[in-house]
Formats: structure tokens, C-alpha cells, sequence
């Protein structure tokens, strides 16, 4: 997250527990869909704390887990308090599963009681870095270019693309600009021009199986600057059209305030803060933010979150 996205207003969404629902049916669309009843999709929720003090829903049985009243009778048992903490973390979720394991369900249907399916089978996590100064330049341009490939149903970084940025209208990084990001002109001097790091994008995208129409996948970033402002206004720039792909994304902001009821103002670090979680690496690194990124998606999704897309279509 740059100095730009800082400065770039966000609305607030509308709070609601919609995304807290089961997996899409066969042939389903995907995207935003009405409120289910707690009876349609077997899920029961009750309202817990986190350490920040937001709201949290805590699924005690999702969609992904609909078992048979006997199965889920068991599973009860098996679980006991377990089954109603509010912690929803990766060692609740391996607790969980290990208790179930032993007691002889299946190491899948075990897995599924705290670990939903999502609608994409790819996340895509993206975070710009960019040329920046105060008072700020014009117009800014990408120095920094990171993907993590996050696989749907795991939640695990399969595949990283990260290459640094020539400026062209600005060469020269300002020292605000290497205070803030901790990118050096060492870094930048020599690099592909942002032309070429599309370029490679697109073939990393194909070689990743990304551009196969039967895998679903989206964008995630944290706030809309990234792909709302940043990339198509420096496109614009230099004439340089935009991918489709870089045209739909989910907002882990707006997707945060949905899951915990609240609006985390500053960015990773409220996240972080709001789910217990450790900051990785250094605030503004283009890659590390995507590694804080994917760690509070992976940490939303044991808890039973639903991603759905949340930019609104060119």
C-alpha cells in the first residue's frame, strides 16, 4: 500500500452477515446473493468478540459441513467447547480436525467443518508499490508489482510473480519514496518497463492456468487504489491498454468489515490487529503486504467467510 492509496477515499459498505453462507450450488453465478435464512443452508451463527472488540459470527456448522443429524450429533460431541470458540484460527481448525480424525471421520469431512469452500478456485493477492513525494507527484507510477497465486480451497500462496518497475516520468525515487516503501533506485534502475512486467503478467497468467476460462479466479487488494486508480490511470498515461482480468476484484477492506463488522481505518495493521495476527515482514513492501494479505484471507476463511467480489463491473 502506497502513499497513493492512503490519500484515495474509500465508502464504507453497508454491514451484513450475507457472506457468511454456504458454498455456490452447480452452475450457480457468482457474486453478492441475498441473505440466506439460517435454515436453507444448516448454518447456525452466534455473535462472539474478537480481541479489537468487533463483531464476529462464528459458524458452527457451514454449508461445506451439512452432515446428517446423526454425523453432526457426533461431530458435537467430538467437539465439545471446541466447537463454539470464537478463536477460528488455523490451530482451532487443525484441533478440530485432529479430534474429529480420531474419532473416526474422514480426514476430508473432518477438514470441512471448519474450512468452507469458496466461489473462486484461484485468489489472486495484489499490492502496488509506487513513486510517491510529498506534497505528492503526478502522475505516480507502479515501482513495484507483486501477485501471490492463493489457491481456493486451501488457502495456501501456490505461486508468487514479483518484479520491480522502471518510472519513466520520474525516474529518480524521492527519499520519501524509499523511507516509505524501502525500495532503493538500485532496485528500479535496469528493471522492465511497466509495458514489459504486463507482458510477463500475462504469460505467468497462462502458464499458471489462469487464463483457462473454466478456473474462476479474482483479484484481491487491499482497498480499491490498486486496480481502480493506480494501474488504470497510469495506463491511460501511456496507452497501454487493460487486461479484463485486472478489471473485477474483491476489496479485502470492504470483505474485512463484512466478516468482523467493523472498518479497519488503517489498513493491514487494524486486520492484523483485529484477528490476533502478526505483522509480516515491512509495512508498505509490495510483497510482504501480499504475505499479510493472503494470512488474514487464509485466517477469514477458517472462520467461515465467503469472498465474493466487491469492485462494481467497468
Amino acid at each position: 500500500m502506497s502513499a497513493g492509496e492512503r490519500a484515495f477515499g474509500e465508502k464504507k459498505p453497508r454491514l451484513t452477515a450475507a457472506h457468511w453462507s454456504k458454498g455456490p450450488a452447480a452452475g450457480s453465478a457468482v457474486g453478492h446473493s441475498a441473505r440466506p435464512s439460517a435454515a436453507s443452508v444448516g448454518v447456525r451463527v452466534r455473535g462472539v468478540l474478537d480481541a479489537s472488540g468487533c463483531s464476529m459470527l462464528a459458524p458452527l456448522q457451514t454449508g461445506a459441513a451439512r452432515f446428517s443429524s446423526y454425523l453432526l450429533s457426533r461431530a458435537r460431541k467430538v467437539l465439545g467447547s471446541h466447537l463454539f470458540s470464537p478463536c477460528g484460527v488455523p490451530e482451532f481448525c487443525s484441533i478440530s480436525t485432529r479430534k474429529l480424525a480420531a474419532h473416526g471421520f474422514g480426514a476430508s469431512m473432518a477438514a470441512m467443518v471448519s474450512f468452507p469452500p469458496q466461489r473462486y478456485h484461484y485468489f489472486l493477492v495484489l499490492d502496488f508499490e509506487a513513486t510517491c513525494d510529498k506534497p505528492q507527484i503526478h502522475p505516480q507510477e507502479i515501482i513495484e508489482f507483486p501477485i501471490l497465486k492463493l489457491n481456493g480451497r486451501t488457502m495456501e500462496i501456490e505461486s508468487t510473480f514479483h518484479m520491480y518497475v522502471q518510472p519513466v516520468v520520474h525516474p529518480q525515487l524521492t527519499p520519501f519514496c524509499t523511507e516509505l516503501t524501502g525500495i532503493i533506485q538500485a532496485m528500479v534502475d535496469g528493471q522492465p518497463s511497466l509495458q514489459q512486467v504486463l507482458e510477463r503478467v500475462d504469460e505467468w497468467m497462462a502458464k499458471e492456468g489462469l487464463l483457462d476460462p473454466n478456473v474462476k479466479s479474482i483479484f484481491v487488494t487491499c482497498g480499491d487504489w490498486d486496480l481502480k486508480v493506480m494501474l488504470p490511470g497510469q495506463c491511460q498515461y501511456l496507452g497501454l491498454p487493460v487486461a479484463d482480468y485486472f478489471k473485477q476484484w474483491i476489496n479485502l477492506k470492504k470483505a474485512y468489515s463484512f466478516a468482523m463488522g467493523c472498518w479497519p481505518k488503517n489498513g493491514l495493521l487494524d486486520m492484523n490487529k483485529g484477528l490476533s495476527l502478526q505483522h509480516i515482514g515491512r509495512p508498505h513492501s509490495g510483497i510482504d503486504d501480499c504475505k499479510n494479505i493472503a494470512n488474514i484471507m487464509k485466517t477469514l476463511a477458517y472462520r467461515g467467510f465467503i469472498f465474493k467480489q466487491t469492485s462494481k463491473p467497468f
